[in-house]
């Protein structure tokens, strides 16, 4: 038995290795198919650079998709067999040809523009490129050869290049009106309508009927409506209509670098960096050297406070581009800016609170739409004025920061401030809890309960208020505060009076015997102090009789010539009178 399993265990690990031993073959065997491919096609296109492509007629992705073999390797070897036997033929043919190259300038000329169009043809631009100029050195007076190479240009996307070249050919040949419709379209890839005009104008005259006449003709009047939108609204501080405007003319003109730069600048203005950025980083992509673009990159690192490294880029932008009027105005801004702020808080610090003032608001009035330096800024305002006890104007300004800047926990937190020291504990209470939402830490969660405590006292009598004492007043002081109220208030002081003023003097008796009723005992003190609700002293304060509390003062004579005369009908609650002598 023993014996039969380990048998079939043997005969278990020979099965294992065996398919293993196939699976990675079929991996080396695909390894080396595609590295066999990858030289086969790299050689096929080194060799067509100099061949006219006419003689050679080999669709390479016949023999290179293993898809259509259906998987059989040896299908696929037979057919690379084939390949390598055609590129043998390019080879030899390669050779022939050298044999026959012409030695006359503008045969060889021609020669090197046909074997460009054939790489031309099949996609293979950079590797046109060369052919093309080569033909230009040739025979520099061909304005054929400059249109053929603008087209390669336009198929890379250098536009600038490409509309030199079709000037250059227009020039030479002023009849040549493939190079005025080459101008049209790097025109309008250019954002340059103007020359888009001239040459469409051009074109009309050399050829009224041509077919691409009316749809390049919509597409300059489209950017021209455009741009002259965007101007209006760019004036107007309106950018989210710019950027509108400008990706309308995205639409027609979709790699024009004017248009991108100007939404990109209308994204930072709106505070909308990130995506401002991605445009900027795709221009700097193709173009490290794009100066606008390091100006709109600067203005980001503007507008979210980094003042010295937004600097350091309009600097550059200036040594590229030294007539730059946007980087230039941005720099003497940010410079000025970053002075003015300094110069605030040296004030502040040496307590010229005023002179701190002046300086935090100079640094304001240099540029509204940089949100976040002047929510700093507007707090800092509001810090001083703080120290000034000009409350309302550090509210107003602290305001102001947080509609510049909604996650300024600072500034949440000096308004809640100033509003717990104005009594105003409802407002309080609001931005202490906000703040709890951006910052839930043990002091923030404090400040809400100390603010909440406040606001509830404030919605009970206040009682040392009422009889017009501190809170840390004395039992002494209390009890002359109260007799000298409740002489005030007494009804029988306000027997002709209105009625109305009756009503409201009895009610101010009846508070400052309130008072004094908790006021004078200890126990029913420390728990107002303490801020517990009113009807915590229900039971206490309807035991409180006003006219009681008076005559224990007073008794039936003051002592002083005054007669007290307490009975049923005396028009207070409890009933008496009271007679001056």
């Amino acid at each position: 038995m023993l014996s039969f399993v380990l048998f079939n265990l043997k005969f278990f690990k020979l099965i294992v290795t065996i398919w293993l031993l196939i699976f990675f073959h079929k991996i080396l065997n695909a390894i080396f198919e595609q590295k066999h491919e990858k030289e086969l096609r790299e050689g096929a296109i080194v060799r067509m650079t100099d061949v006219n492509k006419r003689h050679c007629d080999v669709d390479l992705t016949l023999y290179f998709t293993r898809r259509r073999s259906g998987g059989n390797s040896r299908l696929f070897r037979k057919k690379m067999v084939d390949v390598t036997k055609d590129v043998d033929d390019l080879k030899m043919e390669l050779d022939e040809q050298q044999e026959i190259i012409p030695t006359n300038p503008e045969q060889l000329a021609e020669l090197k523009k046909e074997n460009g169009n054939q790489l031309f043809k099949i996609k293979q631009y950079r590797s046109a490129l060369p052919l093309y100029s080569e033909a230009i050195e040739l025979c520099p007076e061909t304005a054929a050869y400059y249109g053929n190479r603008a087209a390669c240009y336009i198929m890379l996307n250098n536009y600038q290049e490409a509309l030199s070249d079709s000037r250059k050919a227009v020039q030479l040949d002023n009849s040549f009106i493939k190079g005025y419709q080459r101008i049209v379209k790097c025109s309008i890839a250019l954002g340059d309508t103007m020359t888009a005009d001239q040459a469409m104008a051009k074109i009309v005259e050399l050829d009224p009927t041509n077919a691409s006449l009316n749809h390049d003709q919509r597409v300059i009047d489209i950017l021209k409506q455009y741009e002259q939108e965007s101007t209006k609204a760019y004036d107007k501080k309106d950018f989210r209509k710019v950027i509108y405007c400008m990706d309308r003319c995205l639409d027609q003109a979709p790699t024009c670098v004017q248009y991108k730069v100007k939404k990109a600048e209308c994204l930072a203005f709106l505070g909308r960096y990130q995506e401002a950025q991605e445009m900027v980083n795709s221009m700097l992509h193709i173009d490290k050297g794009n100066a606008d673009a390091i100006y709109i990159r600067g203005i980001c690192l503007f507008y979210e406070d980094n003042i010295d490294s937004a600097v350091n880029h309009f600097q550059q932008v200036l040594r590229l581009a030294p007539d730059h009027k946007h980087a230039m105005g941005s720099y003497k801004r940010a410079k000025l800016l970053k002075r003015k702020k300094e110069e605030g808080n040296e004030a502040y610090k040496s307590c010229k609170f005023q002179e701190a003032i002046n300086l935090y608001t100079e640094a304001l009035s240099i540029d509204p739409l940089n949100k976040k330096t002047n929510a700093k800024l507007y707090f800092n305002r509001a810090t001083v004025l703080a120290r000034l006890v000009k409350l309302q104007d550090a509210v107003k300004d602290c305001t102001s920061a947080l509609q510049l800047d909604e996650t300024y926990l600072k500034a949440l937190l000096r308004r809640a401030k100033c509003h717990t020291d104005l009594g105003d504990y409802e407002e309080a209470v609001r931005d202490y809890e906000k703040a709890c939402k951006m910052d839930k830490n043990r002091e923030t969660r404090k400040l809400l309960q100390d603010a909440k405590l406040a606001l509830k006292k404030s919605k009970r009598k206040d009682y040392y208020k009422i009889l017009g004492v501190e809170r840390s007043a004395t039992d002494d002081e209390i009890k002359k505060a109260y007799r000298k109220r409740a002489l005030v208030h007494h009804p029988d002081r306000h027997a002709n009076a209105s009625d109305a003023e009756k009503k409201e003097q009895e009610k101010k008796f009846k508070e400052v015997g309130e008072a004094y009723g908790i006021l004078s005992d200890p126990r029913k003190k420390a728990r107002y102090d303490s801020g517990q609700d009113m009807e915590d002293f229900d039971s206490g304060m309807h035991d409180i009789d006003p006219s009681q509390v008076f005559q224990s003062f007073f008794g039936g004579s003051s002592g002083h010539g005054s007669e007290f005369n307490f009975s049923s009908g005396g028009g207070f609650p409890g009933g008496f009178t009271f007679q001056f002598g």
